[in-house]
Formats: C-alpha cells, sequence, structure tokens
C-alpha cells in the first residue's frame, strides 16, 4: 500500500480508503448494502491486512446507523485508523437540523464522537455548501474544534470552484484552520472536476479524495453495451451520479475492459489506478457490499498503468472544454501552469 501526504498537512494516508455508505442499509441506503456489525469487523480486517489506515463514513450515512457499526467494529483497532466523517445534510425534521451552523456542526459533532466511541475525528469535512450561514460562522466553529481536540483536521466535499475559493480566502483573513481535504466525484465516467476543483486543489493544496470512483459500480466491468447487467439493474437506475451521454460511458467501458484484461486485472482495478494517476488525487474511497468486491478492490494497490494507457483513458473519457476553457487552450497554453495541465493535457 503507498501512503500519501493529504495536502499542506503532515497526515499520511493510504492511497485506498474504506467506505462505510453500505454499513447499516436504512431508508434510501438499503439499496446501497447492508453490512452489519460483523461484516464490518470483517471488512475492517480485510482492510489493515491490506495497508488502508483510512476510513471515511458521515453522519447521514443510514441517519447515523453507519457510525454506530464503524464505532462497535473498529474495537481495539482505533489506534490503526484514521477516521474521516462529515456535517451538513438533514439528521432530523427540525429547523436547525441541517446546515453549516454553529449550532449545527457543534450538535453533529457531539453525536458523531458518541457513534464512534471516540474522543476525536480525524478529518472532519463539510458534506455539503450551506448558502445561508456565513463562512465566518461555518469556519470559526471548524477551528473551534480543531483547537479544542475534537478534530485534527478540515475537510470540505462537494463545493462549487468559487465556493471553495472563498471559503479559502475566509479562513486566511481570520487565521482559521484550513481544509487540507477535497473530497469529490471524479470518476472516468465525468470528469467534470478537472475544470475548476482538481486545479484549484493543486493551487491550493488540498488532497483530493475521491468518491464514487467507480461511478456507482458502472466502471466495474459489469455494464456492457447491449447487455443487461448481472444484477437485473440498468445504468439508469441511477441518477447519482447522472449519466449524460450513454455512448461515451460505453467507449469507456470498453476501453477500461481492453486495459484489464491486458493487465490480468479486473475494469475495478483499472478504473481505480487510474485515478490514483491523476493530480492531486491522495485517495479514493472504496465500498463494497460483498468481501468479493472488496478484495478486488485492495488488488489496485497491485495494478500500474503504463502511460500509454493513461493516454487511452484520458482520450475515451476527455470532457468537453467549456468557456472560458476552449478559449484559454486556444491562447494562453504557451503560459499553463501545473494546475492549469490538470485538464488542458499536451499530447504527448
Amino acid at each position: 500500500m503507498e501512503y500519501r501526504l493529504l495536502g499542506r498537512s503532515g497526515l499520511r494516508v493510504s492511497t485506498l480508503a474504506m467506505g462505510t455508505m453500505t454499513f447499516g442499509g436504512s431508508a434510501a441506503f438499503g439499496d446501497v448494502g447492508h453490512t452489519d456489525v460483523a461484516g464490518a469487523r470483517r471488512q475492517i480486517d480485510m482492510c489493515l491486512d491490506a495497508g488502508v489506515n483510512l476510513v471515511d463514513t458521515a453522519n447521514m450515512y443510514s441517519a447515523g446507523a453507519a457510525e454506530e457499526i464503524l464505532g462497535q467494529a473498529i474495537g481495539s483497532n482505533r489506534d490503526r485508523l484514521l477516521i474521516s466523517s462529515k456535517v451538513r445534510m438533514p439528521m432530523g425534521e427540525g429547523p436547525n437540523d441541517e446546515g453549516l451552523s454553529r449550532h449545527h456542526i457543534r450538535d453533529q459533532v457531539e453525536g458523531s464522537l458518541r457513534r464512534l466511541n471516540t474522543d476525536h475525528l480525524d478529518i472532519y469535512h463539510v458534506h455539503e455548501w450551506d448558502g445561508l450561514t456565513p463562512l465566518e460562522e461555518t469556519l470559526e466553529t471548524l477551528d473551534t474544534l480543531v483547537r479544542s481536540g475534537k478534530v485534527r483536521y478540515l475537510g470540505v466535499s462537494n463545493y462549487s470552484g468559487w465556493q471553495l475559493m472563498k471559503a479559502l480566502a475566509v479562513a486566511d483573513a481570520h487565521g482559521y484552520q484550513r481544509f487540507v481535504s477535497n473530497q469529490i466525484y471524479y470518476s472516468l465516467e465525468s470528469r467534470d472536476a478537472e475544470y475548476e476543483l482538481v486545479p484549484l486543489s493543486l493551487d491550493q493544496g488540498l488532497g483530493i479524495m475521491v468518491w464514487s470512483p467507480l461511478a456507482g459500480g458502472l466502471l466495474s466491468g459489469k455494464y456492457r453495451r447491449g447487455q443487461q447487467a448481472s444484477d437485473g439493474r440498468h445504468l439508469t437506475d441511477w441518477n447519482e451520479p447522472p449519466v449524460r451521454d450513454e455512448d461515451k460511458l460505453y467507449d469507456t467501458i470498453e476501453t477500461v475492459v481492453d486495459i484489464a484484461s491486458a493487465h490480468s486485472a479486473s475494469p475495478a482495478q483499472i478504473s481505480l489506478a487510474y485515478l490514483l494517476a491523476k493530480p492531486a488525487v491522495t485517495s479514493v474511497i472504496i465500498g463494497a457490499r460483498k468481501d468479493e468486491q472488496l478484495a478486488d478492490n485492495l488488488g489496485t494497490a497491485e495494478v500500474t498503468l503504463t502511460s500509454e494507457d493513461i493516454d487511452r483513458l484520458d482520450k475515451v473519457s476527455a470532457p468537453e472544454l467549456i468557456y472560458p476553457h476552449w478559449h484559454q487552450s486556444r491562447l494562453a497554453a504557451s503560459r499553463f501552469g501545473a494546475p492549469d495541465l490538470a485538464l488542458h493535457r499536451p499530447a504527448r
């Protein structure tokens, strides 16, 4: 297992992180998985054996049940694992049961610590943008949590480029703790993050943690053009992530399958290895309903793509250049820096 520094921090995290959205399986999360304590303990042991040192969860996964199961399953392994959790989404029906207000954050961090049976969170992500709460209030509250020892590092998830840059500017202006992690959706199915979030992360020193790196299973190899998936579902059953170009997705899958065959690897391993080769990506979050799927994903640590493999995958999945990127590509390419080149790749 490889370990990378998380952004401009001294924290080293494994390139593969364990996701816990499958834990519990209540309400809408029942479609994702139903992992119980015994199953969670078994999967944690598999991850530890493979060298994984980071587990990602959220307070809202199965309305807190995922955190409870994780807290029970970790047991005596707490010191061997870094725990990342999140705050922002609704946790009740009251007017203050969601958002990034001081009230909600302080209430929810205590709930997460209690459910996880720990005295601190290693990384605490704001899960989504809150346009009603002043950033000064949110960031001062998060800064206080770090200074109190209840949280060690801060992260952000699902912000747009301007929202994240504004948050970093507010933190700098007031001397608050900065985000060191940017948890985003990024995959061969959709590389939208390369427009702003990947370059911003490179420029501002945030390590990228990727959620849904297999696009909800679309890149696992079980979905092929003209074939029914083995579980009887079709890609249109998903709305997160939304599939906007089905033909492009199938072209990408065919390329992934071809490269996987050449490496004696699985399509899922190729899709994960591709992300780990991208700029600023620190860790990809893997989660599985079945132990066999988790074991396969963990095998990504043994896969190394060639530059030719990456070029093929870059080409087949390339995002269209929206404005102002197409204009800059024509007129500013001679003075591109490393963040620019995360989207504008020169021909090799």
